[in-house]
């Protein structure tokens, strides 16, 4: 039986850089030899993704706790379909957003109920070995966003005194849980970051 796979989820505001550092993890993985699979929220199974589409692109203004539910709902398949079996399997997954990002989004972000919110967490079952929570001021993710070129989403799109709170959230879910969070300081150049997750994933998982 294959030694089950560690989980490795990347958090923080837009244009925190996590997709990239995602890639970038995931090939420092491979090529010390680590399987791995990269993978993302909302999506990484079938279901998962048609839920996105409704969540990110769709013309629904979403009641909080409807969003909350349908972010899970695209989760419990995810987990289901892809995360568990990966991890079972050996492999170590590296995931760009987990139930972090439901509780800072919709959460600090909407005013959703924390508490509920926790509570979904929990029937999940399943939390991630380590977090890294990309850190970057509120003026850096808006000119990020704005130097992309590329057509807003419905959360990019709400402003920066959404992402202020956004970048409260996050922080303080890594003060409460410093055992499974690391927070990078992702103002800095590609690199640099870079060094600082795999220093992170070296620290706390034993590899790189």
């Amino acid at each position: 039986m294959p030694q089950s796979g560690r989980f490795i989820t990347l958090e923080g505001g837009e244009g925190a850089g996590k997709s990239t550092q995602a890639a970038l993890l995931a090939q420092a993985l491979n090529a010390a030899g680590v399987p791995v699979l990269r993978t993302r929220e909302p999506g990484g199974a079938p279901g998962a993704e048609a839920l996105r589409q409704l969540l990110l692109e769709g013309p629904v203004a979403w009641d909080p706790l409807a969003e909350c539910l349908l972010h899970f709902a695209a989760r419990a398949e995810h987990v289901a379909k892809t995360i568990r079996p990966a991890l079972e399997a050996g492999t170590w997954v590296v995931c760009d957003r987990f139930f972090d990002s439901t509780l800072v989004y919709q959460g600090w972000g909407q005013g959703a109920d924390r508490a509920v919110i926790a509570q979904l967490v929990d029937m999940l079952g399943l939390r991630p070995d380590l977090t890294l929570v990309l850190d970057v001021p509120v003026e850096v993710s808006m000119a990020r966003l704005a130097g992309r070129g590329t057509a807003a989403d419905r959360y990019e799109r709400l402003g920066a005194p959404f992402f202020a709170r956004i970048r409260e959230g996050f922080l303080a879910v890594a003060a409460a849980e410093p055992g499974r969070c690391a927070v990078v300081n992702a103002a800095d150049a590609m690199d640099a970051v870079a060094a600082q997750v795999t220093d992170a994933v070296r620290v706390r998982l034993g590899r790189p």
